[in-house]
């Protein structure tokens, strides 16, 4: 099982998950799915998001939160939230932690909150906004954890690319 999970509690934008699911494959970190989604899986938007990774991808599909919890009982889960007193920063995160983000219109459940109060973490971001882009949070999430392990197993070396299109010159 992978060390870094990646938990979308019932997503609704395609797109977004789609871009998570790109994150996941660059970083080698799991996607879990918590349904009901707000797309069918097949969705182009979804494929085009995630562009030629999806065979790289570890991804868990659950049927509701409870199987969730039942497959993942005792494991570390953090949950993002606007709602969370402490910042994602201040957590030293476990070898194996579950990283979770709710849904783009509402964020996760109040109860779920309520339940775990001491593993709610937040973004920061200037006051009176409403929240990150959720495919933005997931990134900044996975890559605090990354950055905690020194980045451990990434590259850190770029590769040059050319251009399909043509070569890039400044001169006119």
């Amino acid at each position: 099982m992978k060390q870094i999970n990646i938990v979308l509690h019932q997503p609704e934008i395609p797109q977004n998950t789609g871009n998570i699911a790109r994150t996941c494959a660059a970083t080698g970190a799991a996607l879990h799915l918590i349904k009901p989604l707000g797309f069918e899986i097949d969705d182009k938007k979804l494929k085009r998001a995630g562009l030629d990774y999806w065979h790289l991808l570890d991804i868990t599909y659950y049927e509701n939160e409870e199987e969730f919890f039942e497959k993942n009982a005792g494991e570390a889960i953090y949950y993002f939230t606007t709602k969370a007193p402490r910042k994602h920063t201040d957590v030293k995160y476990p070898d194996r932690v579950f990283l979770m983000f709710g849904k783009e219109t509402a964020g996760l459940p109040e109860a779920l909150l309520a339940k775990h109060p001491d593993t709610a973490v937040r973004i920061p971001m200037l006051p009176n906004l409403r929240s990150l882009n959720l495919s933005n949070s997931a990134a900044v999430a996975v890559y605090e954890v990354l950055r905690q392990r020194e980045f451990a197993g990434l590259s850190e070396e770029g590769t040059p690319r050319t251009f399909a299109w043509g070569d890039v010159s400044d001169e006119k």
